[in-house]
């Protein structure tokens, strides 16, 4: 076994939730009277922290309005959550992956949000542990990896992160570990393979066969 420990990226790759995620940013940023990110800015900041996100797509918004942004923004959220679904196939993989190997997340989510999903989707079974952005240092800072390697007890050399954005695989190399990318998410394929993943996916059923082949 190459990669006993497999970590994953949540909004984009496992669920698909980022074209809610920029309408809801978009959104919050139209009530407040501020200038309205396309879409391709709202999907970038998805995965970064809190403050990074509002500084990024919508840079004109005061660090004082950031708890009113917040607040519509997880209004429009809520309203939604239930529509969105894990990506086709994403159920099959994490069955049969977790058998094996040990699987963990590592997501721009807080802990709130994510523990929602987990349990909405019945999904917590298959997972060991997991990072938040409210937990620790966000992406790209290596921290969230870093952690639970420590956690887990697993050296850089076990670990592969798969991820849907250039922050999901600028923290992996800050990390010091391996990254696969899938195209179905946040971020354009041209940006994602700039960082150098061992490989680019545009479906859950490719990665799933990567992964059977390699991992």
């Amino acid at each position: 076994m190459r990669y006993p420990l497999i970590v994953f990226d949540w909004d984009g790759t496992i669920i698909d939730s980022t074209g809610t995620i920029a309408e809801c940013i978009q959104q919050a940023a139209a009530e407040m009277g501020l200038p309205v990110p396309n879409e391709e800015r709202a999907r970038h900041v998805i995965g970064l922290g809190l403050h990074d996100s509002l500084r990024q797509a919508v840079p004109d918004l005061p660090a004082a309005r950031y708890a009113e942004f917040v607040a519509l923004y997880r209004k429009y959220f809520l309203a939604r959550e239930d529509t969105m679904k894990l990506f086709p196939g994403m159920p099959e993989l994490l069955s049969h992956f977790s058998r094996k190997h040990t699987l963990a997340i590592a997501t721009g989510k807080s802990r709130k949000g994510l523990d929602r999903a987990l349990d909405a989707g019945g999904l917590r079974q298959y997972f060991s542990a997991s990072r938040c952005a409210d937990e620790t240092n966000p992406k790209p800072h290596p921290a969230m990896l870093l952690e639970l390697m420590e956690q887990l007890e697993k050296e850089k050399s076990e670990v592969l992160m798969i991820g849907d954005t250039s922050h999901d695989l600028q923290m992996a190399s800050a990390a010091g570990v391996d990254a696969l990318a899938v195209t179905y998410g946040a971020h354009r394929e041209e940006g994602l393979r700039a960082c150098s993943p061992l490989g680019c996916f545009s479906s859950v059923n490719l990665l799933s066969e990567w992964l059977k082949n390699n991992a």
